[in-house]
């Protein structure tokens, strides 16, 4: 059930949304509402932007689909591409880390998958989740034996178990292992994003608030993943989504009804229009 609009609200200039979860259904689909919420906020002058843990090919369809302009956040803000998918920043995790991340992963039990800029690496292609990941970001993996001679090109490496509680686990390690050295954190309950320490979705709603030169305090942002908290913390109005777990609900301002729900259009038509600035006006710089 979506909560109902708080008192005192910060008016609102952009909106920056999660993708997996939030944007899209569980079938990785755009509901006609959905389209329909982000031409909206394009009418009422609301910048709006995608951050997604998502590699950059893996983004096109949005770009297609929403007829998007700005620059998106992909691999959690780790790449800032323009919408023809041109690198406008790369940040790459330590190469001298790697090894060492990849050996606290697997631990842990889980499986380990490598993104550079352009192309995702796994062991076996058969593994848990991979046949999915492909079908999402609508490319296959190249596989290899091993990932010698990748280190230093290595943007994001995830860790991949159905064992959500080794997930949970991994990430707590390799947050006290690697503390500001990398960022890490669950995109999915089943999935561990180990990034370059600047790239998560609280320094990209930091970027994005320079980028519109405008005050955090007029930037929305809703998601549905612990990741997401990052933005959360930093945003003047945060969404959670109903799918989310009470962990990161209890983060947010609002809490929406769930992707399966219209969950996103439901939080532009109740939380984001009715307090809405539109491009145009002051934002208070």
């Amino acid at each position: 059930m979506v909560d109902s609009l708080k008192k005192g609200s910060q008016s609102i200039a952009a909106l920056l949304t999660d993708v997996d979860g939030t944007l899209v259904t569980k079938a990785k689909v755009f509901t006609p509402r959905a389209i329909e919420a982000v031409r909206k906020l394009q009418d009422a002058g609301i910048a709006f932007f995608v951050t997604s843990g998502r590699p950059p090919r893996g983004m096109r369809m949005l770009v297609e689909t929403l007829g998007l302009k700005d620059p998106m956040a992909a691999f959690n803000g780790g790449m800032i591409v323009l919408s023809d998918l041109t690198v406008v920043d790369e940040r790459r995790l330590p190469a001298d880390l790697v090894p060492a991340i990849i050996d606290t992963i697997r631990a842990y039990g889980l499986d380990v998958w490598i993104y550079g800029a352009t192309d995702w690496y796994v062991r076996d292609p058969q593994a848990p989740r991979v046949a999915r990941e492909a079908s999402t970001i609508q490319f296959p993996p190249t596989v290899v034996p091993d990932f010698g001679g990748l280190d230093d090109r290595v943007v994001k490496i995830v860790g991949v178990s159905d064992d959500l509680e080794s997930v949970a686990r991994c990430e707590a390690e390799a947050q006290r292992l690697y503390g500001g050295k990398v960022s890490a954190a669950r995109s999915q309950p089943y999935y561990l994003d180990v990034t370059h320490p600047t790239a998560n979705k609280g320094f990209v709603i930091e970027r994005l608030s320079r980028y519109l030169n405008i005050p955090l305090e007029c930037i929305a942002a809703i998601g549905d993943q612990p990741n997401d908290v990052l933005m959360f913390q930093r945003c003047g109005l945060s969404i959670a989504m109903g799918n989310a777990s009470e962990e990161v609900r209890r983060q947010a301002t609002y809490v929406t009804t769930s992707c399966e729900e219209e969950g996103f259009a439901n939080a532009v038509e109740n939380f984001i229009l009715p307090v809405a600035k539109g491009k145009g006006e002051s934002h208070g710089r």
